[in-house]
């Protein structure tokens, strides 16, 4: 013993290896990573994976782990929310308008031993799944025209864009948590002017309908009124003649000296015999 003290070099040397077996043997799992532990460069098990409804902190699998030096080996696995960014997608919808869309995904590792597996990191499947995720985004916006990117069935798009994402998603080990487009915009120039051109013009058709169907139910309540008050008339005329009469006079009074208020007349003068059969209600019903 006191020979090996005496020796510094091969007690260094003994120091090193000591540490490497140490490092080789110990690891720290952080709260933020899954680990998958791979023996001679095939997995055989997963600490800390990810779990529905776990909370950071508690009943995770994160801290101090051992393992065989030098035969296994780590492969780290972020466990939090990734990103996959997709700018200036072209897109052709249903009322033939081609877009520029801006859209993202949000993904999360949740087997990461077929993650490892299939693609080994997770910027790999980032690579794997953009193209993936513009080929969905593509085929649902194809099949909608460029007003439903403007309505509340913009929700819609965006969940049958992320279901058909998770579809390809799962062979990596991999949850789609949320897909969203930021816009979607049409090239300026001739193809903007001549689109803002055709949406201004199918509001003006839209509008022509609309006005005219008004008109249609105006004239339809008009008309059934004139008749509902025709009846009326007739059943008073029935219960008491004179009185309708007397009605109707008082009507046609006003229509001929006073006149319809609404509209802008000239003066006119009238002038009438106190004798006269029209003027018959102003003398009474004693004669």
């Amino acid at each position: 013993m006191n020979g090996v003290m005496n020796r510094p070099v091969l007690l260094g040397g003994l120091a090193l290896v000591i540490l490497f077996l140490l490092f080789s043997t110990v690891a720290i799992v952080p709260e933020t990573k899954q680990a998958v532990i791979l023996r001679f460069e095939q997995p055989v098990r997963t600490i800390n994976q990810w779990q529905p409804g776990e909370q950071f902190g508690r009943t995770t699998g994160a801290g101090l782990i051992a393992r065989w030096p030098l035969m296994e080996r780590i492969v780290w696995v972020d466990k939090r929310v990734l990103d996959i960014e997709l700018e200036n997608q072209p897109v052709l919808s249903t009322d033939q308008l081609r877009l520029e869309v801006d859209a993202f995904a949000r993904f999360r590792v949740v087997d990461p031993l077929r993650m490892v597996v299939t693609a080994g990191t997770e910027t790999r499947v980032a690579d794997q799944l953009e193209p993936l995720f513009g080929s969905a985004l593509r085929a649902e916006l194809g099949k909608r025209p460029f007003a439903s990117l403007l309505s509340p069935e913009r929700t819609a798009v965006m969940d049958n864009i992320q279901a058909g994402l998770q579809r390809y998603a799962s062979q990596y080990g991999v949850q789609i948590v949320d897909v969203r487009i930021k816009h979607a915009d049409l090239p300026s120039g001739s193809p903007l002017d001549s689109a803002l051109q055709r949406m201004r013009t199918a509001r003006e058709q839209e509008a022509t309908t609309i006005r005219a169907n008004g008109q249609k139910d105006a004239q339809i309540i008009r008309a059934e009124a004139d008749a509902r008050a025709a009846q009326i008339y007739a059943t008073s005329f029935n219960k008491d003649p004179q009185f309708y009469d007397f009605w109707r006079a008082m009507q046609s009074y006003r229509t001929t000296f006073i006149g319809d208020p609404r509209q802008k007349q000239g003066e006119t003068s009238i002038i009438l015999s106190p004798d006269n059969d029209y003027l018959r209600e102003f003398r009474g019903r004693s004669r």
